[in-house]
């Protein structure tokens, strides 16, 4: 009969999964939920205007035999009041007085260094710098969800001065590994963002060498890990302190925005050697570094000592790996600048392209949509999530240590645990 509806089950469903349908790296996150209904991932990730693009892709079949969960049906009900009231388009004056800030920050180093011969200012204008790197990754993350500018362009202007230019970090770069971490919140092996081995294993499960989804390799568990992971605990804060080197060395490694970083990698050398002496540029590059600890602390606070699990997401639970894998930061409204709005991680989780000056009032319902359906929205205080934290490595960290599991032995890991 013509215009009779055709059918697949779900079961058939999953077995559209296979490597192919998108072949580019920027397909990662739709291959991980390939033979999945992902309407709420759609959602999440889309205005209600892309919807009508979807059309050409479709293959004539229907889903015969899937219910949609009750949880599921209130998240999509709570996205839609979201869109009817606007609050995806109203993005507040937050981005003015940030850029403004950023703008004001950045003209005061460069005259502190060119023009004040005082050392203590050289420090100051070093951890200024350090601030307005924070800042500038908060806007970028911001950029990267939704549109920040009056248009695309704008927009995407915008991304290449705050990311690659000023803070010399590819914005093509971490929406690659954003959007993954995103789609596959806390999977040890979907999500790059759990993926520090050797330096930090925060699940035993990583010692089974698990093979790494996103970076497409073995996530090695050796001597030389273990001996690392074994005292992780307490070198989280000093790596910390260096992980923006991390940052720079993936963007120069994994991708080849070299015109935008170019740009970052000629002033911020030619800032640093007007310095007086090396002593001076040594600590400079070391203070401005060290600062921006305090926000690479920020995100492995909202995530490392949240429930893991290893497998591929499933687009059928979004809202429960959601708010299993978040942790909220409760912090003072006066506070919100300082974490960027990222303390409401379950908050940005569900919704991305939420402006972040909307998710402080939004968290209310959230919460209430969790306690409805007996799902956890786990808050702490930003000491009780450093404390979680460490206690999370330093679980991991003694599970190391047992000699009982054995892996590849080297003299550096026999002489740090001889007895005798």
């Amino acid at each position: 009969m013509a215009g009779e509806r055709k059918y697949i089950s779900a079961e058939e469903l999953k077995q559209h999964d296979k490597p192919g349908i998108c072949s580019s790296g920027w397909g990662y996150p739709l291959l991980n939920l390939a033979g999945q209904d992902v309407t709420d991932a759609f959602i999440a990730y889309h205005p209600g205007t892309a919807w009508q693009y979807l059309d050409k892709f479709f293959t004539g079949y229907y889903l015969k035999d899937f219910k949609v969960s009750e949880v599921s049906k209130d998240f999509r009900k709570l996205a839609n009041e979201f869109s009817k009231l606007g609050l995806f388009e109203k993005k507040g004056h937050g981005i003015l007085y940030t850029c403004s800030i950023i703008g004001f920050l950045f003209m005061v180093c460069i005259y502190g260094v060119l023009c004040v011969d005082s050392f203590w200012v050289h420090l100051g204008c070093a951890a200024l710098l350090g601030f307005l790197w924070i800042q500038s990754s908060y806007l970028g993350h911001d950029s990267g969800h939704y549109q920040i500018m009056s248009s695309p362009g704008f927009n995407k202007l915008a991304q290449m001065l705050i990311g690659n230019c000023i803070t010399g970090i590819s914005i093509a770069w971490w929406k690659w590994t954003h959007n993954a971490h995103h789609i596959a919140c806390n999977s040890l092996d979907y999500d790059p963002d759990l993926q520090h081995i050797p330096v930090f294993a925060v699940s035993s499960s990583l010692f089974d060498s698990i093979n790494s989804v996103f970076y497409g390799r073995i996530l090695k568990f050796d001597s030389v890990a273990r001996f690392f992971v074994s005292y992780q605990h307490w070198t989280y804060y000093p790596v910390m302190c260096v992980a923006r080197i991390n940052l720079f060395l993936q963007t120069l490694l994994l991708f080849f925005e070299y015109y935008g970083i170019c740009v970052f990698w000629t002033w911020y050398p030619l800032l640093v050697s007007c310095l007086p002496n090396w002593g001076e540029r040594v600590m400079f590059v070391i203070v401005s570094m060290a600062v921006t600890s305090i926000q690479h602390i920020q995100f492995t606070l909202n995530h490392f000592s949240a429930n893991v699990y290893v497998g591929p997401p499933c687009g059928n639970d979004w809202f429960e790996k959601q708010t299993s894998g978040t942790i909220y930061i409760s912090c003072s409204t006066w506070m919100d600048w300082f974490h960027g709005g990222l303390q409401f991680q379950l908050e940005h989780h569900l919704f991305p392209r939420l402006p972040r000056c909307h998710l402080r009032s939004i968290s209310p319902l959230v919460k209430d949509l969790c306690k409805k359906h007996n799902l956890p929205y786990r808050s702490l205080s930003f000491w009780e999530a450093n404390v979680s934290t460490i206690r999370t490595l330093r679980t991991a960290a003694l599970q190391a240590r047992d000699l009982t599991n054995p892996v590849p032995k080297n003299l550096v890991w026999e002489a740090a645990n001889i007895h005798g």
